[in-house]
């Protein structure tokens, strides 16, 4: 398709990548990746070029004083990759930087330009799909760099940089060593805190009902009223425990009772049957936030290995690019999911007008489409079987499903309800109601079934008898049920991507990586899919909150946010949006980082990191090597599977008062430190007990499986410490071997290669 004379270098971001698109270009094309990113900021002070050590903002990358100008330096790593691509670059005769089409896909192709210094024609050649025909449709059809969409994502980069450069190094000395804070992590954080503090101040109430079984057909029913009033429920109460509505009747154990007993053999009968009709729509094709949050609901999977699975099938022209906040379908993406759901689930299941979807995500700014299959035909996860394996076929089979779904016709039935009455021995009038709904056209149901569920759909396809007003009714059993109310659900990973995407913070290239830098850190633990604060997070977010408000805002975050959206559009100038979250907007509606840095008074380290549990007399203390509690001077590990809305008063006075494994060994004869035997997160382990005022981080060996913390010795100790040695020497290249203890076991390493050890 192209001049054989002429020879054009296209730059992708991945080898993967380039490979089909190697493939797709052909003769006169070729396609060499960047792997990444090739400049960023210096991430540390080695880094930093001679002519400018000397700066006093060197070491910050940024030079606040002169508009906010970054130093970029070349990875060292990537110096190699930069030299291949300057080789290839003087064989050329036109330069096509084809790397992604988002903000930070942008900036890699502008720092190519800047980095490689071209003197042939260069273009920017952007896709959404890896196909032959998209290929070979946008190198045809480029455009130039867009330097407003670099700009947002270089002003993006610099705030990020000021915030975690500037403030981390305050939580390293008021709160532990080895954290960090950020634009949008510390936010994050901040929203998984408040929800735990919400369950720790929660109240519970107990209410009572009743479930009865009935015949004709065995249905359940639950008691609805009592002479005309109301049960009250779970939703009827306040998180204090109180009743929100007076036109409810609380039950108690005792009323359940009677009401059961009084019941007797009395005679029951439809009192009334209503009925409505179902209609259940289908959902918009998948964005990002929706595609992690279903992945999450329907597999279990976290936001990362959405996106790295994700990532592969769109880098192998599977499905189309998989960062994006739209919902749009192409003419052609409708024109194939709707002749495959005509195809494949018949003529009425598809709807009359192609069914277009608006974004409602508040700032949506990716200029791509939803992320659905590649190409102009879609290929049926059975065409596929053989291809994808594992958690490529999982993800691509919902994402087609999802697809095809959205252009299907809404699913139908009907909903109904039935009241049945009967009385006392005392004359109460006692009513019960079921109801129950019945699917009698799929429509998109036929193709895909939603991971989120609410009441509606706990009813779906649950068929009641056919019953008229004035049945007599026969009881097979009445049971009292007694209930408490239960605290604010915690946050999953999808529902933290939900309220993120709701409150206009991140974006959808920063989710992924946003969880897993608040699980690495060690703030947010998972438990099954719930994510719990560490009271680390708890004594980071309360420094914030009280010293740099603004920071953890959630208004601020999203309105810089909102600048970085007017900056991407041309509608903002970079520096004008640095210069607001630094020095403040000029309104003076918010205080910069530099003020709240200027105005940041002395910090009580340890009022920070202390929370009272009620009014026990016990706190927790985030202490330099984890949080413990204390009272007066009696000191205790808090068990790592404790949440912190589980540490009520009792439970922290049963830890006290427990026999404590933390003991002291003995002296080590070569360092002549006091080591310790200890319990933490991840279970018991040795440690060295440092000088008061010794900043540097303190040894630290895992006990062997075989061992028991309260059985171990100081040679046991001294054993582990003197790990890792060196077991021997390969012959075969002359690379040592040596014997290592780690979190999960004892292991041997050579070079780069480890192997677990099964006996110790």
């Amino acid at each position: 398709m192209a001049d054989t004379q002429v020879k054009r270098l296209v730059i992708v971001e991945s080898p993967a990548k380039a490979k089909t698109i190697q493939k797709y270009l052909g003769e006169g094309y070729v396609v060499e990746a960047s792997v990444g990113h090739i400049r960023d900021l210096p991430q540390r002070a080695a880094e930093v070029p001679k002519e400018f050590k000397k700066n006093k903002w060197a070491s910050l990358g940024i030079d606040i004083e002169s508009d906010f100008e970054p130093l970029y330096v070349v990875d060292s790593a990537k110096q190699s990759r930069v030299n291949d691509l300057k080789k290839e670059l003087k064989d050329a005769d036109e330069l096509l930087l084809a790397t992604d089409e988002d903000r930070e896909g942008e900036a890699i192709a502008w720092h190519l330009l800047e980095v490689l210094r071209p003197k042939v024609p260069v273009k920017r050649m952007v896709f959404n799909e890896i196909t032959k025909e998209a290929i070979q449709n946008a190198a045809n059809n480029t455009r130039d760099i867009d330097q407003n969409l670099v700009d947002a994502q270089e002003a993006r980069r610099l705030v990020d940089r000021l915030y975690g450069y500037q403030v981390s190094p305050i939580l390293w000395k008021k709160v532990g060593r080895g954290l960090s804070a950020g634009r949008v992590q510390s936010v994050a954080v901040r929203l998984v805190v408040e929800k735990e503090r919400e369950r720790i101040a929660f109240k519970t109430a107990d209410y009572w009902d009743i479930d009865a079984v009935f015949d004709p057909g065995h249905f359940e029913a639950k008691l609805f009223s009592v002479d005309s009033k109301r049960i009250a429920q779970g939703g009827d109460f306040d998180d204090k425990g109180n009743l929100t509505k007076q036109d409810v009747m609380l039950l108690t154990e005792k009323d359940v009772a009677e009401i059961v007993e009084g019941l007797g053999s009395s005679k029951f009968e439809v009192s009334d049957v209503s009925s409505r009709p179902y209609s259940r729509k289908p959902e918009a094709p998948f964005m990002t936030s929706t595609l992690q949050r279903e992945a999450s609901n329907k597999f279990g999977w976290s936001a990362k290995r959405t996106m790295r699975t994700a990532q592969g099938l769109y880098e192998r022209g599977f499905i189309t690019y998989m960062r994006t906040d739209s919902t749009t379908l192409s003419e052609s993406a409708l024109k194939a999911a709707r002749a495959q759901a005509k195809e494949l689930f018949g003529a009425d299941h598809v709807s009359v007008e192609p069914r277009r979807y608006e974004r409602k995500v508040k700032n949506a700014q990716e200029a791509h489409e939803a992320v659905r299959p590649a190409g102009d035909v879609f290929k049926t996860p059975a065409e596929l079987a053989s291809e994808l394996k594992s958690d490529d076929f999982t993800l691509y089979e919902m994402i087609w499903r999802r697809t095809v779904a959205s252009q299907m016709v809404d699913a139908k039935g009907t909903t109904s309800t039935v009241k049945i009455s009967g009385k006392t021995n005392s004359g109460k009038v006692i009513e019960f109601s079921a109801s129950g709904t019945v699917i009698e056209f799929l429509g998109y149901k036929a193709a895909y079934e939603s991971g989120e569920t609410d009441d509606a759909d706990e009813a779906e396809d649950k068929r009641l008898p056919v019953l008229k007003k004035g049945d007599a009714i026969t009881p097979k059993s009445i049971t009292p049920s007694g209930h408490q109310t239960t605290p604010p659900a915690r946050f999953t990973e999808a529902s933290l991507v939900k309220e993120l995407e709701a409150r206009g913070i991140g974006r959808p290239s920063t989710y992924a990586s946003i969880l897993g830098t608040i699980v690495d850190r060690g703030y947010i633990l998972r438990k099954g899919r719930a994510l719990v604060p560490s009271w680390t997070a708890f004594a980071v977010t309360r420094l914030l909150e009280s010293f740099f408000s603004n920071l953890v805002d959630y208004a601020f975050t999203a309105r810089m946010e909102e600048e970085l959206d007017l900056v991407a559009a041309g509608e903002l100038p970079r520096t004008q949006a640095l210069r607001d979250f630094y020095w403040g907007p000029e309104d003076g509606s918010a205080k910069g980082l530099a003020t709240q840095l200027e105005q940041l008074p002395d910090i009580d380290a340890r009022g920070n990191s202390t929370f009272e549990i009620g009014d026990s007399g016990i706190a927790v203390r985030v202490g330099k090597y984890g949080p413990y509690l204390e009272r007066g001077e009696e000191r205790a590990s808090i068990p790592p599977d404790i949440a912190p809305d589980e540490l009520t008063p009792e439970r922290a006075l049963e830890i006290l008062l427990a026999p404590s494994t933390d003991r002291e060994l003995g002296v080590h004869p070569e360092s002549g430190l006091t080591l310790m035997v200890k319990t933490g997160r991840f279970g018991p382990y040795f440690t060295e007990i440092l000088p008061e005022g010794n900043e540097e981080k303190p040894r630290t060996a895992s006990l062997l499986k075989s061992m028991e913390a309260t059985g171990v010795s100081l040679e046991d100790a001294l054993k582990l410490f003197a790990l890792p040695r060196i077991v021997g020497i390969d012959p075969a290249d002359n690379i040592e071997i040596t014997a290592q203890n780690g979190r999960y076991g004892p292991y041997m390493t050579k070079a780069k290669d480890s192997r677990s050890l099964d006996t110790e």
